[in-house]
């Protein structure tokens, strides 16, 4: 299978479990439905509730401070989304456009790019991350 199928399948399923939390979960999972239903209608349905079964585990994980779960979702899937991509290939358009509309800069091959600048004086301190950042002083 295509390195870049691959890629989309996995970036796919992040964003999908991702985003089952947030306001843009509705049009997310109406997509993926839509890519499913042209890919392989007899599922489309099962998909679809199977999609809302996940994102209640999700909700009843995060609630409940239970990262694995989430972890466990987006492999899952990312899984599903690869074999659907293998088995037919034409659909990687539409999900990329699916992607593309929740998260513009999700296109292939966009650069993210962070430019930070901060300034302290005296016995200023400045944190700057483009991520995560934890600090312990002591």
């Amino acid at each position: 299978m295509d390195a870049q199928l691959v890629d989309l399948a996995r970036t796919a399923g992040t964003t999908v479990v991702t985003l089952m939390a947030t306001d843009a979960w509705e049009r997310i999972r109406d997509g993926v439905v839509a890519v499913w239903r042209r890919a392989s209608p007899d599922r489309a349905d099962g998909v679809e509730g199977e999609l809302d079964i996940a994102r209640d585990e999700l909700v009843a994980a995060r609630e409940a401070g239970d990262d694995q779960t989430e972890r466990e979702l987006r492999e899952e899937w990312s899984g599903r989304l690869r074999r659907l991509l293998r088995e037919q290939p034409e659909v990687a358009a539409e999900l990329r456009r699916i992607l593309a509309e929740v998260d513009p800069q999700a296109d292939e091959g966009a650069s993210h790019q962070v430019r930070m600048h901060a300034t302290a004086s005296g016995s200023g301190r400045v944190y700057q991350a483009g991520r995560d950042q934890h600090i312990t002083e002591r």
